[in-house]
């Protein structure tokens, strides 16, 4: 059974692609037909794509890996933090600095600066400094707030990355294919579909189109989430039953040794 629908796909604008002659020769077997000098995606194809993704990103969810969604164009910056945010994963909206996954240590470092900003404010030592200091720490603090904020309880590469307009986020793309990361992405008509491992083609410009394959794929985790915790419920169900009939065989056990010595 299909995530999503049809025609919720056709009213959000999912469909409409860039200009014939900004296409990528590449996104071809996606392109349904041309309408006044625009491509128009077919979207039976972005459904088997967008299912495929929302599947392989529910199973990632399940087994507990992180992914860092990317998006700095701004009609998708507050749409990809809030759904990111839902889910609990991290992402990147403010600007991808070179090197957040090819030099992750560097992006650990700098997350470590910032927490020791934020134990120097707690601990009173910014108030033993002058007021210039404070202010040049203060400053420091919000620089690495809006850069990596949103990644700073990231402790290790993410498995996956789903990336809101591959052109523009070239760089985070190249690092992803480097370093064997799995990538995820929303693929307009201008762009090259072979560059990432699940393209889903789809208008990355416009904010309804945006906000639901956000939706499809973010309820897909949710449900990979739910799944897991069940699970790891379950387990200790399992456990906590396991424990109550040792005890109770041990028990019984002593019972019997009690019995026999009285005998």
């Amino acid at each position: 059974m299909s995530r999503t629908d049809f025609n919720e796909l056709l009213n959000a604008g999912v469909h409409f692609g860039h200009l014939k002659r900004k296409s990528n020769p590449n996104m071809a077997p996606y392109i349904f037909t041309e309408k006044k000098g625009i491509h128009i995606i077919d979207l039976n194809k972005t459904i088997v794509k967008l299912d495929q993704a929302a599947a392989v990103m529910k199973n990632l969810a399940k087994s507990g890996k992180k992914i860092l969604f990317v998006a700095t164009k701004k009609q998708a910056k507050e749409i990809v933090a809030m759904k990111a945010k839902e889910v609990n994963m991290p992402y990147v909206t403010e600007r991808w600095s070179g090197g957040m996954l090819t030099n992750f240590a560097t992006v650990r470092k700098a997350v470590k600066k910032m927490a020791s900003i934020d134990k120097m404010a707690t601990d009173g030592t910014l108030e033993t400094m002058s007021k210039r200091e404070r202010l040049q720490v203060s400053r420091t603090r919000a620089k690495l707030e809006k850069n990596i904020g949103s990644i700073a309880d990231l402790n290790r590469l993410p498995h996956a990355v789903f990336i809101v307009d591959i052109m523009k986020e070239h760089i985070a793309v190249a690092e992803a294919k480097k370093l064997g990361i799995s990538s995820f992405a929303i693929v307009d008509t201008n762009s090259d579909p072979r560059e990432v491992d699940f393209p889903i083609p789809a208008n990355d410009d416009a904010t309804k189109s945006i906000e639901l394959i956000l939706d499809v794929v973010c309820n897909a985790i949710k449900e990979g989430l739910e799944e897991r915790s069940k699970e790891k419920d379950n387990v200790k169900d399992k456990e906590a039953v396991a424990e109550t009939e040792e005890a109770v065989e041990g028990n019984e056990g002593a019972a019997e040794e009690v019995s026999e010595e009285k005998e």
